[in-house]
């Protein structure tokens, strides 16, 4: 490593892989838990098209939810509850004690509290003029 370029560019899907299994690979490390998992679950019409959809990942007794995206016109018949309510469900099958995810104050602060998420952080004027909400979930 005798000669060493930074370089900025718009990364690629590999190259964000690259650094997530790194940073994975170092926090492994330093906690001894490796049971880390991803999941999803998608809503498609028959078109086959997803029209809702959550994402997340599982680890050391830990869940995060890192999208939920419902399509406009499905809003509020119960598709985002259904998902909630799946990737909670496959939290409990592996074994989390608490899932965490975020939401912006424009996006569904309140749908995730009316699901028992208690607000644990908001971080103001992020981005400016609103506010990045911070929920938790403890399981039983």
């Amino acid at each position: 490593m005798n000669h060493i370029v930074l370089t900025k560019v718009e990364p690629t899907a590999e190259e964000i892989q690259f650094m997530e299994d790194r940073l994975y690979e170092h926090n492994s490390t330093r906690t001894g838990k490796d049971d880390g998992q991803l999941f999803g679950f998608f809503i498609r019409n028959e078109k086959q098209e997803i029209v809702a959809g959550l994402s997340g990942w599982t680890w050391a007794q830990a869940c995060q939810i890192q999208t939920l995206w419902v399509h406009p016109s499905l809003r509020g018949q119960g598709y985002g509850e259904r998902l909630l309510d799946a990737a909670e469900q496959e939290a409990r099958v592996r074994g989390c004690q608490i899932i965490m995810l975020e939401s912006y104050s424009f996006q569904a602060p309140g749908f995730y509290q009316k699901h028992g998420y208690e607000l644990a952080y908001q971080l103001q004027d992020f981005p400016p003029g609103h506010q990045n909400n911070f929920l938790v979930k403890r399981l039983e």
